[in-house]
């Protein structure tokens, strides 16, 4: 008697444990599902580009991003005769190339200030000028003859003062030709809307009302 009552129990037992074994169970995958790496959910139909959008998003953003490059050295050409009087002066004071590269970006002209600023702050974390510089005229060509003098300079022993002021004579000179050159292309920029907006505006605003009018008195 007592070994079917053993019996009925361990059944009643089994019956009762499973639901809660498959419930630990599913909570267990679940949980580790959980964890998994899920993929991306897809887009709307009415939000997915087409493949043509995407491709003119880039040109766009290419074409803006050389038209910033365009005009940074734009920027640092029209900087770069001041930052060669200011290293002139302060060499013919005395300054060795590193003081003189210093005095500038504390005094210069603020975008050649911070090119000329991150060859000095690599110096401070322990690269040599001459490396600095060199680097720095490989990233900005616009500047690369003044950090040839300055490394001339700074490793020959080269007298820097008269290679500052022909260079600032010959930046000042590449500018006044720049100049020149928009100048003379300004005629041909105004012929647009001199040809298809001044010059209609003038007929509507004369010729048009003189001919209704003669027209009204046929």
């Amino acid at each position: 008697m007592s070994g079917a009552a053993s019996v009925l129990g361990a059944a009643w037992g089994l019956l009762v444990a499973v639901p809660f074994a498959r419930r630990v169970r599913y909570r267990a995958v679940a949980a580790r599902a959980t964890r998994l790496p899920r993929p991306p959910a897809p887009a709307p139909a009415g939000l997915r580009r087409p493949a043509c959008l995407g491709a003119i998003g880039v040109v766009l953003a290419g074409r803006w991003q050389a038209r910033g490059r365009r005009r940074t050295e734009q920027a640092l050409a029209r900087e770069v005769p001041l930052v060669l009087d200011l290293l002139g002066v302060a060499v013919r004071a005395g300054c060795p190339p590193r003081r003189a590269l210093e005095v500038t970006v504390a005094w210069g002209p603020p975008d050649a200030a911070q090119v000329l600023g991150q060859a000095l702050a690599a110096t401070r974390l322990g690269d040599r000028l001459g490396d600095a510089l060199e680097r720095l005229a490989a990233a900005t060509p616009v500047l690369a003859p003044v950090a040839a003098v300055l490394v001339a300079s700074e490793q020959l022993g080269v007298p820097a003062a008269a290679g500052l002021a022909r260079l600032a004579a010959e930046a000042r000179a590449e500018l006044r030709r720049r100049a020149e050159a928009r100048a003379r292309a300004l005629p041909v920029k105004l012929l647009f809307p001199l040809v298809f907006l001044v010059l209609p505006a003038f007929g509507l605003l004369t010729v048009v009302p003189a001919l209704l009018a003669a027209l009204s008195h046929l």
